[in-house]
């Protein structure tokens, strides 16, 4: 989930890095086509990762359809290794894994997401899903990555705030290259290749670093870190014990 800072993040303060309340990385800026998780809101704070979000992000707790949610930080689940999906399970739609991707885009869409990686609602599985437009009755632009990776990245960064409904009221700079190629598998185990670039690039990547068990905050610099220690630290204390950092 992030927020609508694109091409910004130069002009950012430490004042804009307090939001109002929590955003998902998974949103998108106005000034953008809507991708996976950005937010269409004008203002500074669309960014919070891991579910990009078209407005505020939402807690949505029970989701009608599913009995998944999203789990916070320091969720053993945001940790552990997330397997490979075998071409026998992917048999197209009524097979396992495209139940599962339903019922993860009820989620997102409840939290008012564009993106959702599995691990984030407790499947360990390399498997993500996302709607640019982030409106559920834009059901054609659905999509559903399975084993994705990305096989190539540009050498030119960029630097945009970033922000994960995992990670509640927080963001911070974060560091992605522009463009990226992907290759991935749909729900029939045909193999597709893309290239994402600009905001979709970064959505991919953020999400995509969820099935490596890689976090945004670990890409903040030190000083990043520093601002939102004291935020992990709460969360830390909320989850008590069990938690892997």
């Amino acid at each position: 989930a992030f927020t609508p800072v694109a091409s910004r993040a130069a002009s950012l303060t430490s004042s804009s890095l307090s939001p109002p309340s929590s955003r998902v990385i998974h949103s998108l800026p106005s000034s953008t086509k809507s991708i996976t998780a950005f937010s269409s809101s004008s203002r500074p704070w669309a960014y919070q990762t891991s579910l990009f979000s078209t407005t505020e992000e939402v807690d949505p707790g029970v989701v009608e359809g599913t009995d998944l949610r999203v789990l916070k930080y320091p969720h053993p689940a945001l940790r552990a290794p997330n397997e490979q999906i075998p071409a026998e399970d992917l048999t197209g739609p009524g097979c396992e894994i495209s139940k599962i991707a339903k019922e993860m885009f009820l989620v997102m869409y409840a939290t008012q997401g564009v993106g959702l990686a599995a691990p984030q609602v407790g499947i360990n599985k390399r498997l993500m899903v996302y709607n640019e437009s982030g409106d559920p009755k834009k059901w054609m632009s659905e999509t559903v990555m399975i084993n994705p990776k990305i096989v190539e990245f540009s050498e030119a960064k960029d630097v945009e705030q970033e922000g994960c409904l995992s990670f509640p009221d927080m963001g911070g700079d974060v560091e992605r290259s522009k463009w990226i190629k992907v290759e991935a598998q749909n729900l029939k185990g045909k193999k597709m290749k893309k290239k994402f670039k600009g905001w979709e690039a970064r959505i991919f990547q953020h999400e995509y670093d969820h099935l490596d068990g890689t976090v945004y905050v670990d890409r903040l610099t030190e000083e990043g870190k520093d601002e939102v220690q004291p935020r992990l630290d709460e969360l830390v204390s909320d989850f008590g014990e069990g938690g892997v950092l």
